[in-house]
């Protein structure tokens, strides 16, 4: 891999036509929960997505892209910091209350970004905790440290994810329209005899929980934890995608203003659970609300593709399109998810999905567009990840990282520009959620699983969610066996031994990429 601190004259050389002066603006898109197959160009027939499609028709679609982990914290975590999240205690997936899980000190993408002479601003899903450690976020006053304290000028926040409370939005530090006069209180146990809960009211919800989302209640779901106050700061689940788009907008207009480039990270929540779109997109689609909620983030992304052709910055900006984790359809809520799937496959020929190192846990759509710059319609089988746009995002503009920082993060900038002969990255860990200990690592067509819990989770996505005795190591070739069905670690003893040990060192030396030399 190419080292992210070489000249630029040579990065030049490298990656094409770039100049010195020819900085893109930078949108990463990173949907939630979505898989391989979620969309109709990569293979889903159910229904369309063409506003996705056409970033894949303008741009290069890999069919290998991967994003770090399989499930949203620790992949986000990884993406901002450019380092594996099992490397950090406490980047499993963020608790209501959760304190902001990066290190304020650290070096991380929007600091490059901004280094780099960028505005930044991350819209949606946030789900890395805010406050100090040990104390956690003050709903009623200054929201630090969150995203400005780790680089980004500007955010627009779900704080958690909507499955866990509080229901507001967040504006830099504040709870957007928080009235002082009912504060808003969030704990993990009932606060009064009487509140309202999945359980006690379970009669008056308007979608029913089938495990663990059974607390507070809000606009007829229950959630994970509870809270109360805070009214007039609470949004309605169905406004979330039109929220995102709005917001966005606005950003980007005041963007153009300037003759500062733009990064923005757009974090869409649409498939996550509780999956409840906008009325307008309820029914779009045979297969119930998960379907209706990708057709509604396909016209976010087209929404926002308008945007930047009404202003005319289409062809001097990157699009980054990826997903946190796999696809899931039973997470806690009986939404039909499963009823109503027909025979849509949404890791598409892998198994597994979120939470799981299979696959389909990991692997999901990865598009990059960027026109006048990228040819329309690569179709590229390099491995890249979203764990490097990091050090992608340093090649691409030109800038010097700090040596510590970026430890597993690779300068693929060439293989995300489509590029002639531009390798991915020849190796990479996949993780499930937090410190759990299991973990994939694909070298070349090779694939090494190590279930330290001896367990393996969702598996098979078109079931209800379980968990199956798991070997501690099983063996997959992926060019013959791509849904990872035929363990053949006794066939291919040293294969298994070689990979054995190249996963503990990445693991134990806590570096990746090849360090800066001194």
């Amino acid at each position: 891999m190419k080292n992210p601190c070489f000249p630029l004259a040579i990065l030049c050389l490298l990656c094409g036509s770039l100049s010195a002066d020819e900085k893109p603006n930078v949108i990463v898109i990173m949907a939630d929960d979505m898989g391989y197959g979620d969309l109709s160009c990569y293979g889903a027939h159910n229904f369309e997505t063409p506003n996705i499609d056409q970033l894949a028709a303008e741009g290069v679609r890999f069919t290998s892209g991967y994003c770090s982990a399989s499930t949203c914290t620790p992949t986000r975590y990884s993406f901002l910091t450019g380092t594996y999240a099992f490397r950090k205690e406490g980047t499993g997936i963020a608790p209501p209350n959760g304190p902001l899980t990066i290190d304020p000190d650290s070096f991380t993408l929007p600091d490059l970004m901004k280094k780099a002479g960028y505005q930044t601003a991350v819209i949606g899903k946030w789900h890395l905790g805010l406050g100090e450690k040990g104390k956690g976020p003050d709903w009623n006053g200054e929201l630090k440290p969150g995203p400005h304290e780790i680089g980004f000028d500007y955010n627009f926040l779900l704080p958690t994810t909507n499955d866990r409370v509080p229901q507001v939005y967040v504006e830099n530090h504040r709870v957007l329209n928080l009235d002082p006069a009912d504060p808003l209180w969030v704990g993990t146990k009932k606060p009064s005899e009487d509140h309202p809960t999945g359980i006690t009211h379970r009669d008056t919800l308007k979608m029913d929980w089938s495990h663990g989302h059974n607390g507070t209640i809000h606009n007829g779901i229950s959630r994970i934890g509870f809270y109360t106050g805070g009214h007039a700061a609470r949004f309605r689940d169905e406004d979330l995608g039109d929220k995102w788009v709005e917001k966005s907008t606005e950003w980007i207009e005041q963007q153009v203003k300037t003759d500062a480039p733009f990064f923005l990270f757009f974090a869409s929540h649409d498939l996550h659970v509780p999956r409840m779109p906008h009325e307008r997109f309820q029914g779009a689609t045979r297969l119930g609300f998960r379907a209706d909620a990708i057709v509604e983030l396909d016209w976010g992304v087209g929404e926002l593709m308008k945007t930047l052709d009404r202003l005319g910055i289409a062809e001097n900006t990157l699009v980054i399109y990826c997903s946190d984790n796999g696809p899931v359809m039973d997470d806690g809520y009986q939404d039909f998810a499963l009823e109503k799937l027909g025979d849509h496959r949404a890791a598409g020929p892998y198994s597994g999905g979120k939470y799981s190192v299979y696959e389909g846990g990991t692997r999901t759509p990865f598009i990059t567009r960027w026109k006048g710059h990228i040819e329309p319609g690569i179709v590229s089988d390099e491995m890249v990840c979203t764990i490097d746009i990091a050090s992608s995002l340093a090649g691409l503009t030109g800038t010097e990282i700090p040596q510590e920082a970026f430890p597993d993060s690779f300068d693929v900038s060439g293989a995300m520009l489509g590029k002639p002969g531009a390798k991915g990255r020849a190796t990479l860990v996949e993780q499930d959620n937090g410190n759990a200990g299991n973990f994939g690592f694909r070298a070349g067509d090779w694939k090494l699983q190590r279930h330290d819990s001896k367990k393996a989770r969702n598996v098979t996505v078109e079931k209800e969610l379980e968990n199956k005795p798991a070997p501690r190591f099983q063996l997959f070739d992926l060019s013959k066996d791509p849904a990872e069905k035929n363990n053949v670690i006794e066939q291919h003893p040293d294969v298994a031994e070689r990979m054995k040990a190249q996963l503990a060192e990445i693991i134990d030396s806590g570096w990746s990429r090849p360090q800066k030399p001194q």
